[in-house]
């Protein structure tokens, strides 16, 4: 390619560059008029398509959404490693998240066990919802904006979301409102953190009138209510990639969008391809028909695992030291 390149724009010898770089004309020669595989000029499209994907979407997709994509949008099956191998040579990546926020601790008027006990799986669309409130600074000003939303765990769709200037009682209550309303019937574990809004006597009122049975997580845990925290981390690494955000309005307006953007278009590897919007629709259409909703088990983590198994085995040394 550098012979290629040099002859046609300077002029150079072929004879001396082949000679400088140590290959044979002949090589050269047979490598100009090779003709491109099958699989190298699939490779091309897929490079073209990796290209326009990621700025598409403004560099939110790692390898595995990529492929998932480029499959579902162009009606192929192509390998992630394959993938996985393209974008590496392109240098596209998907941009790395900033680390979240450590918890902070808040005097509880009335609190409740943590009964979801990370159990993140559901067999059906409300059975179990968890929820949380999160913060985005104004740019340019010290407003800040806050957005309450309520996530179901079986399909990880947002069925509910408020926004606000205050983080009050009644943003949590119009968000819970909002979710009965468009689920009349539901009545699923509703996990939280022990925000003062879920532990006032007024919201477990609210739940037990809706026939819900109230969990939180334990102080300092963020993980028991992960599903929430971890779409927190996706909305906020995507959101500032994704809009062009300058002001209050076009804050609430993206964060409006992307909300509506993750539950019709974003696909998940986890739902072989599929948005929360689809799976919601497909099992509620299962549940009307009296049939039992496709499962989508949780794939394991063998990094937690790992890590569990390390923790039981320095708690058993510690007992029999004792």
């Amino acid at each position: 390619m550098a012979v290629k390149h040099f002859y046609e724009t300077k002029n150079w010898s072929i004879k001396w560059m082949c000679k400088v770089l140590n290959i044979s004309r002949a090589a050269y020669y047979k490598w100009l008029h090779r003709k491109q595989t099958e699989e190298e000029i699939e490779n091309e499209r897929i490079a073209q398509l990796i290209l326009e994907y990621d700025g598409k979407y403004k560099h939110t997709l790692g390898y595995r959404r990529m492929r998932m994509y480029i499959n579902a949008f162009n009606h192929k099956n192509y390998s992630r490693r394959r993938i996985q191998r393209i974008m590496e040579k392109l240098g596209v990546k998907a941009q790395i998240r900033k680390q979240p926020k450590r918890y902070k601790n808040s005097a509880p008027e009335t609190t409740v066990e943590n009964l979801l006990g990370r159990d993140f799986h559901a067999e059906k669309p409300n059975e179990k919802w968890t929820t949380d409130v999160t913060e985005f600074k104004v740019p340019g000003s010290t407003k800040k904006i806050y957005l309450s939303a309520i996530l179901d765990l079986y399909d990880r769709s947002i069925i509910a979301f408020v926004l606000s200037r205050r983080n009050d009682n009644k943003l949590v209550f119009d968000t819970f409102q909002k979710a009965v309303d468009a689920n009349p019937d539901a009545a699923p574990v509703f996990h939280s953190d022990r925000g003062f809004q879920y532990t006032s006597k007024v919201f477990q009122v609210k739940l037990k009138e809706q026939g819900m049975i109230q969990s939180m997580s334990r102080v300092g845990h963020c993980i028991d209510n992960g599903p929430t925290e971890g779409f927190w981390g996706i909305l906020k690494s995507e959101l500032y990639l994704l809009y062009e955000i300058h002001d209050e309005a076009s804050l609430i307006d993206s964060i409006k969008d992307y909300i509506r953007y993750y539950n019709e278009e974003r696909l998940q590897e986890r739902f072989g391809g599929q948005t929360p919007e689809q799976v919601r629709e497909a099992a509620l259409l299962a549940i009307k028909q009296d049939k039992q909703p496709k499962d989508y088990p949780i794939p394991e983590n063998k990094r937690i695992e790992k890590y569990w198994a390390m923790i039981k085995a320095k708690q058993q040394a510690a007992n029999q030291a004792v």
